[in-house]
C-alpha cells in the first residue's frame, strides 16, 4: 500500500516542489497540500495521512499548534516531519516535544526526501545521535525539572532507566548493547518497554522525557566516557 502524505508549507513553490518530488515514487501518494496550519489540520482530518510534512511558520495557525492538534485528535498513528532551514530554535524543539517524529532540511536532496518519508512512516526517526546531543543540549539547559514527568519514571526498572539514560545521551542501540554487554535485540525490547510504560511515541520523546525529568542533564558526557 502507498504511504499517504500531506505537504504543509505556506510557500507555494516549496510545497509544490516537495509534491512533485514525492509523486514520482510509486509507493508514495501525496493526498493533499496545505498552505496554512489550519488547512493542515483539516487535510489530516479529511485524508488521514500516514505522514505530514509540516512547516513551522505558517499563517492562521503555526506548524507547532497544527502538529499538536493533529496528534491529539488523531485516532490513527500519523507521523509528522518538521520542515526547517535548520535554525534549531525553540519552535523545532517544541514540535518534537509535542510528538513530531523528525525534521528534514528544506534543502534536502530530492533523492533523500522519499527515503525520509519511508523511514518515518515505518516508525523511525530522523535525528541521528550526534544531532540529538547537540539539539537537546541547547534547549534543555534552560529548563527546570518537571516533577510530574520525573514521577512517571518510577514505572521503569533499573535497567530501563539505564537504557533511557543512554538513549538520551545520544547512544544508538548498537552502542548501548556494546557498552552494557547485552544483545541488540534486548536493547530494542527495553526501548519498546520504555515507550509503552511512559506512553511515548518514539525515541525522540524518550530523549526529551529523560531531560525534563532530570534523569539526564544537559552537558552530561556520552555513555562510556
Amino acid at each position: 500500500m502507498s504511504i499517504r502524505v500531506v505537504v504543509a508549507d505556506d510557500q507555494a513553490l516549496v510545497r509544490r516542489g516537495f509534491t512533485m518530488i514525492l509523486r514520482v515514487h510509486h509507493d508514495i501518494e501525496v493526498v493533499a497540500e496545505a498552505g496554512t496550519g489550519l488547512q493542515a489540520v483539516e487535510a489530516a482530518r479529511r485524508h488521514r495521512p500516514d505522514v505530514i510534512l509540516m512547516d513551522i511558520r505558517m499563517p492562521e495557525m503555526d506548524g507547532l499548534e497544527a502538529t499538536s492538534r493533529i496528534l491529539e485528535e488523531a485516532d490513527w498513528n500519523p507521523r509528522v516531519l518538521i520542515l526547517t532551514t535548520f535554525d534549531p530554535d525553540e519552535y523545532v524543539y517544541e514540535a518534537l516535544r509535542s510528538g513530531a517524529s523528525a525534521f528534514v532540511l528544506k534543502d534536502i536532496p530530492p533523492e533523500q526526501l522519499a527515503a525520509a518519508v519511508r523511514t518515518v512512516a515505518e516508525g523511525g526517526t530522523l535525528l541521528a545521535p550526534s544531532i540529538t546531543r547537540r539539539f537537546i543540549d541547547r534547549f534543555t539547559q534552560r529548563r527546570i525539572v518537571n516533577t510530574a514527568v520525573a514521577a512517571r519514571l518510577e514505572r521503569l526498572t533499573g535497567r530501563e532507566r539505564e537504557i533511557m539514560t543512554a538513549v538520551a545521551r545520544g547512544a544508538s542501540n548498537a552502542e548501548i548493547a556494546e557498552q552494557l554487554v547485552i544483545g541488540a535485540a534486548t536493547v530494542k525490547s527495553h526501548v519498546s518497554s520504555i515507550l509503552t510504560k511512559l506512553g511515548l511515541r518514539d525515541r525522540i520523546q524518550i530523549v526529551i522525557c529523560a531531560y525534563e525529568s532530570g534523569l539526564v542533564e544537559a552537558g552530561d558526557h556520552d555513555v562510556g566516557h
